[in-house]
């Protein structure tokens, strides 16, 4: 490594891969496009686009991405096989950068999966490897589960890996195991000891288990490692992964104890932290770091006295340098196009002209409803109207009657395939009657797995963002939508999880994983 990139920290996301694999996360062909596209612009060094052979959904998405790639490197996974590194060669091959990502665990717990001895794994990492920097000039190379690895027997593979062609090579803390003082010291002790460590790329991949995995990531960088491996709101299997703009932000605001610098364009990381929780259908903590809705958040008095007098008494960070507004322009029902125009620009959305014709109409509807619209009320309004143009199932209208001693009626027009149809059916409560009602206009074996709501902003008057995930024949798809009527945002959110899985039954399944992989 040069002196001119020792201070460069590369960024690996790892959202489409990674991030997928959490249970109900998993995101369809052309929102996988659109994340893509989002990380690119937003500075990301090298996008994860997938695990190719994992399904011909996933290849075809990481090839798809490969082609529309404009300064990422695009990498895909591939176990340590030769079918899966032909494969992954064949979609990420189109791209400006490509590159192959092949892992194999090396700890004794993963070695007794493919039943290898530490002689015959040694001469599969060495074929391996080889084969995949024949294709490709650069090569990623992991040993899944390192931090429970022995001492020397992870020199000896990592030493194998280089000498076979790897040009990164990274430690997989893959069950959230180490800690911050571990982490920086195994990398430490990789990079002085391994011939040729000092000529390749180190790279910390942390899961958090223990809630470390930023820690962990931070001193891996410390003790010489140059790649942090992370997802956008630390989405990933179990407890994630560790989170993007939780590193660059800290890199960035503590600069003067980490001497370090990353690519990223900060304030394009709200409007992505917003979209990766609406397309995945996991709606992010209040109190989470740099993109919880509480983050810049100040109820105290004496907190709200000191903001007043210099935002610095409480914000380490200005909340522009993540892409919230600074300040609020209050918007009502007397707000017009441009003022709505203006907001969402603020806000880092750029809609088209006929989107903004679509969301002006649902805000004037909301602004009649509410005292004031709030920047999380525009913003749900951005998602609930992003998908439905292509819908084959829509919301028409409904009405909810409930009675204090007996059960619950909705009464639901819908329209499917472009023809309305109405329904009345009963219930345990408004929910479960509508939820009954579009399953007699759209019969169907999904089953709901998650029912979620939590408030967009405060007061009687908020809107209710839903969330639901169904589960059918293997196919996990989730649906969200916000109203201030929180059973037609049930409603809604439902019928936009169906309208996913009529997408991918009409794709014959193929974008279901159809084998079993653990990540690296």
């Amino acid at each position: 490594m040069t002196d001119q990139t020792k201070d460069r920290v590369l960024i690996f996301d790892t959202t489409l891969r990674d991030g997928e694999q959490s249970p109900g996360a998993t995101m369809t062909h052309d929102e996988k496009l659109e994340i893509a596209e989002l990380l690119d612009d937003m500075g990301v060094d090298i996008i994860e686009a997938g695990f190719p052979i994992a399904s011909e959904g996933d290849f075809r998405a990481v090839s798809e991405i490969a082609e529309r790639s404009k300064d990422a490197v695009i990498c895909g996974l591939a176990r340590a096989q030769l079918p899966d590194i032909d494969r992954c060669w064949e979609a990420v091959k189109h791209a400006g950068k490509p590159r192959i990502h092949t892992f194999i665990g090396t700890s004794p717990l993963h070695r007794a999966i493919p039943n290898l001895t530490m002689d015959e794994m040694a001469d599969r990492i060495h074929e391996t490897v080889t084969h995949a920097r024949n294709l490709c000039d650069n090569v990623q190379w992991s040993p899944m589960d390192a931090t429970r690895t022995e001492w020397d027997y992870l020199c000896r593979v990592v030493e194998i890996a280089i000498k076979a062609g790897a040009t990164t090579i990274n430690i997989p803390d893959t069950v959230g195991y180490t800690a911050p003082r571990e982490s920086a010291d195994l990398i430490k002790r990789l990079i002085e000891t391994v011939p040729g460590a000092p000529d390749v790329v180190f790279a910390t991949h942390c899961h958090n288990d223990l809630g470390m995995a930023t820690a962990n990531a931070l001193a891996a960088v410390e003790g010489g490692a140059r790649q942090i491996e992370c997802t956008i709101n630390g989405l990933g299997e179990r407890a994630g992964n560790t989170a993007l703009e939780e590193v660059v932000m800290a890199i960035k605001t503590r600069s003067d104890i980490m001497p370090f610098t990353t690519g990223i364009e900060t304030k394009k990381i709200m409007h992505i932290s917003r979209r990766v929780a609406t397309v995945a259908g996991f709606p992010v903590q209040f109190n989470k770091a740099i993109v919880g809705k509480n983050a810049f958040a100040h109820e105290s008095g004496i907190h709200q006295d000191g903001m007043l007098k210099n935002a610095e008494t409480f914000e380490i960070m200005r909340p522009e340098d993540v892409g919230i507004a600074g300040t609020s322009l209050p918007l009502g029902k007397h707000s017009g196009r441009a003022a709505l125009r203006a907001k969402l620009k603020e806000l880092g959305v750029e809609v088209g002209d006929n989107q903004l014709k679509d969301i002006f109409v649902r805000f004037k509807e909301l602004a009649d409803r509410k005292k004031e619209v709030y920047d999380d009320d525009i913003l749900a309004l951005v998602s609930a109207t992003a998908d439905e143009e292509t819908d084959s199932l829509q919301l028409v209208n409904m009405s909810v009657h409930c009675g204090t001693g007996g059960p619950a009626t909705a009464d639901l027009e819908m329209e499917i395939d472009g023809k309305e149809v109405s329904a009345t059916s009963q219930g345990d409560g408004p929910v479960d009657a509508t939820f009954k009602a579009i399953r007699m206009l759209h019969p169907n074996a999904a089953r709901l797995q998650l029912y979620q709501v939590h408030a967009v902003t405060e007061g009687t008057d908020a809107q209710a963002t839903v969330s639901v995930r169904l589960e059918e024949d293997g196919m996990i798809a989730t649906g969200q939508s916000a109203d201030t009527d929180t059973v037609v945002a049930s409603a809604k959110a439902y019928i936009n999880a169906l309208n996913r899985l009529v997408v991918r039954r009409e794709k014959t399944g193929k974008d279901v994983k159809e084998i079993s992989y653990k990540d690296a």
